[in-house]
């Protein structure tokens, strides 16, 4: 179920019969055919043990069930959008960041301590991230929101890419994370450049950066 970018801040969705998808509540801007929406009590897949997974790690967000035939526009905030499409592969996304997603993909969360170690762990406690992001995993597509334009950058081995934690939106691929520091004394004077952390993304796939460094 792919989406079509209208503007830098709407995408739009064909809804095939038989087929669902779940949006942000609320983020629906306009609908040609037969579309319903119903509240998804559940927050997404997985039944009740999946709702439970999701609020014991704060990646719980009001999602709807989009279903029918038709068109829809979607939109949220006036924030960028950034259509991410996925062939088999792992996407980690804050949930808030979510505008709409294939129902055929599977939706799980991830503690950070098991990508990045410690160091993992540190991050989201740095970047406001909390310990736990959301991961969609298969074939589909993904539109996630971000503050400003987002860029796609990929990571080759023996060519990680360094991100400012808060311009982070999302990545995909076999990538290790990691928190770095560039303390040092000037940092303790008062004299350093402001970029004291920074997150390391190695291995193979793709980070989205987006440009600002205010969250959602």
């Amino acid at each position: 179920m792919p989406f079509r970018e209208i503007n830098s801040k709407m995408v739009e969705a064909q809804v095939i019969p038989g087929q669902r998808m779940y949006s942000q509540r609320g983020a629906m801007l306009a609908y040609r055919g037969e579309v319903s929406f119903t509240p998804s009590l559940t927050g997404g897949q997985g039944g009740v043990m999946g709702m439970i997974g999701r609020r014991v790690a704060n990646e719980q967000t009001p999602l709807m069930t989009v279903e029918g035939s038709g068109t829809v526009m979607f939109g949220h905030g006036g924030h960028h959008i950034q259509v991410i499409g996925l062939t088999g592969e792992t996407l980690y996304v804050e949930a808030d960041r979510l505008l709409a997603f294939d129902g055929t993909l599977q939706q799980g969360t991830m503690f950070m301590g098991s990508q990045g170690g410690v160091m993992g762990m540190v991050r989201g406690q740095v970047t406001g991230q909390g310990l736990f992001t959301t991961t969609l995993k298969g074939h589909g597509s993904v539109a996630v929101m971000a503050h400003g334009g987002v860029i796609e950058l990929p990571i080759t081995p023996n060519r990680p890419v360094h991100v400012d934690p808060q311009a982070y939106v999302a990545h995909h691929g076999d990538v290790r994370n990691k928190l770095s520091t560039a303390l040092g004394w000037r940092d303790m004077v008062g004299r350093g450049s402001g970029e004291a952390f920074q997150l390391e993304l190695s291995g193979q796939g793709a980070v989205y950066v987006q440009a600002s460094e205010e969250k959602l």
